[in-house]
């Protein structure tokens, strides 16, 4: 794989995963008694502890997976569902609960600041897009291609606070409709995409079976 085609990959797939469009109504509704300074020093907040985490999993993520002796073929088989339950969602046009939980939004309207939980953990940074990170990790060959993966997870931030700064200022730039097709759209790649690293997760399980 070309750095370009990694790059590609990497943002693709981070910034579906991530899904900041699907966040926005949450957002807005978990911040509705907020200025709109506020609701902008949250996204800005929210996003960078999100890098934060994704770029921490991404540098210690293998690391981490040896020390528990937990092989890079059971990460991707793991990583694969996870996608899979979130795409198939994606394909209903509904927020899967793998990102966050109706109960999280709702705790989340509670508080006076949603920046840390539920907006960064686990609406922008959760188990599935931490998954990702880590599988995406797993493909660099170097640490130039490491480099490109922390770029794009840094990207993908800020792609999520520009959406949701847009949504903060209240923008009409998106119909309910349009955004219902796009992420069908974006759940078909995902699913496309956990296949692929279920195909791959199985087929390095069956090399370490014949060893």
């Amino acid at each position: 794989m070309t750095p370009t085609e990694y790059a590609v990959l990497s943002f693709s797939s981070l910034f579906v995963i991530v899904d900041p469009i699907a966040t926005v109504p949450a957002y807005l509704a978990m911040t509705a008694r907020d200025t709109s300074a506020q609701r902008l020093r949250m996204a800005r907040m929210a996003c960078l502890v999100a890098v934060g985490i994704l770029s921490g999993f991404a540098l210690v993520g293998q690391w981490l997976l040896s020390l528990l002796g937990i092989t890079l073929p059971a990460v991707q088989v793991a990583g694969a569902l996870v996608l899979l339950l979130v795409s198939l969602d994606m394909l209903r046009a509904q927020r899967s609960p793998v990102q966050e939980t109706a109960a999280e939004t709702a705790e989340g309207a509670t508080k006076d600041d949603i920046a840390i939980t539920p907006l960064a953990v686990p609406m922008l940074a959760g188990p599935a897009a931490i998954s990702t990170v880590i599988l995406l990790e797993a493909q660099a060959a170097s640490w130039a291609y490491r480099a490109i993966l922390l770029a794009c997870v840094a990207l993908v931030g800020l792609a999520s606070y520009v959406t949701l700064a847009l949504g903060a200022s209240g923008a009409k730039w998106m119909s309910p409709l349009a955004e219902k097709i796009i992420t069908r759209l974006m759940g078909l790649l995902l699913a496309a995409l956990a296949v692929q690293f279920l195909f791959n997760g199985l087929k390095g399980a069956g090399g370490l079976l014949v060893r």
